[in-house]
């Protein structure tokens, strides 16, 4: 097993730590900082990127070919960590431990270490990792003005506004797949320009929002249903994303019952856990979803748009549209045109 010592005062230190150990080469873009690896040590790639207030982002996507044992010394850099495990797993454990804790595919954790004392992060070799970790450095995020840290519950509240470092923190949270499903979407965003940076700052704060939100829920007694296992989650998760690309189709519970081979009362359940929302429930936000960016995409009327993504009544339509955006379609559209006038 490799052992790396990181000391370090920013993420950017501890990757060129990470480097000189497993060697690769790091580059620059627009701030964007990717090390990328293909040795006897490691094949893939880490990249890490820092915004304002503190608020780092580093993605894994590498395959190490020994054990690497992370140990960060925590005297001059110790962030609260939000890590989310995509693919393969991790193990964490602070020094004083015996026993790690495994955090497997598509879950999450909290990690917060108390100042001088080590935390460390064993990844396994052989295995195709990818994970994201935001380190939030909180003297920095707290000077941000709407921070809502107020919000948080009382264990969260305690290690956010813990500037010293006086406490620890280790919170394990259960399966997560709504959380995979934008943390694939930022992993895809093209990093070409200013405006990518843009939209991966905002989409990293989303994920934040996203941790954040997900460890409230589990706090309040929110947890996954003891009745569906990860290879049904999985499967459903797998049909949400064919009713996305495809919401015109005549989808029936009975029909996604046939299809996914789960009884009904486990799709109506695993939906619910997923997305909040009964499976007709979400089919219709994404009927309505994919109407709204007909309209801003393309010129298609409104009778059109309604029969080319499955509704087959306009006034049931409009109706539901309205209770959704509080507005009509046709208002939307007017709104739109206005929009586009008015720039010209």
């Amino acid at each position: 097993m490799k052992e790396i010592n990181i000391t370090a005062k920013s993420a950017k230190d501890s990757i060129k730590k990470i480097h000189s150990h497993i060697g690769g080469k790091i580059s620059e873009r627009i701030g964007l900082y990717t090390l990328d690896v293909d040795n006897d040590i490691a094949k893939g790639c880490i990249r890490f990127i820092t915004f304002d207030w503190g608020i780092t982002l580093i993605e894994h996507n590498i395959i190490y070919f020994e054990d690497i044992l992370l140990v960060s010394n925590t005297s001059k850099y110790n962030p609260l960590h939000f890590i989310y495990c995509s693919q393969g797993y991790l193990s964490h454990r602070f020094e004083y431990q015996k026993e790690f804790t495994k955090v497997n595919e598509f879950h999450s954790s909290i990690i917060a270490t108390k100042q001088d004392i080590n935390h460390q992060i064993f990844f396994p070799e052989g295995i195709h990792l990818i994970i994201n970790i935001i380190p939030v450095q909180r003297k920095e995020f707290l000077k941000k003005r709407l921070n809502y840290v107020s919000e948080l519950n009382s264990n969260l509240y305690k290690v956010f506004v813990d500037k010293d470092h006086e406490k620890e923190y280790a919170y394990y949270g259960p399966i997560d797949l709504t959380m995979e499903d934008h943390v694939k979407k930022l992993r895809n965003i093209s990093y070409d320009t200013i405006s990518d940076a843009l939209k991966i700052e905002g989409s990293l704060y989303q994920l934040l929002s996203m941790q954040i939100n997900r460890h409230e829920k589990i706090q309040n007694g929110d947890i996954v249903p003891d009745s569906l296992s990860k290879k049904e989650l999985k499967t459903i998760r797998r049909y949400s994303e064919k009713i996305l690309k495809n919401p015109s189709f005549n989808y029936t519970l009975e029909k996604i019952s046939q299809d996914t081979g789960l009884s009904q009362a486990k799709l109506q359940e695993g939906f619910k856990f997923l997305y909040g929302r009964t499976v007709t429930g979400y089919i219709r936000h994404v009927r309505l979803e994919t109407a709204r960016d007909l309209m801003e995409t393309t010129d298609l009327n409104i009778s059109q748009i309604v029969y080319s993504i499955g509704f087959t009544s306009r006034s049931y339509f409009s109706k539901i549209f309205k209770e959704k955006y509080e507005m009509t379609p046709m208002e939307l559209k007017k709104q739109m045109v206005s929009t586009i006038t008015n720039q010209f």
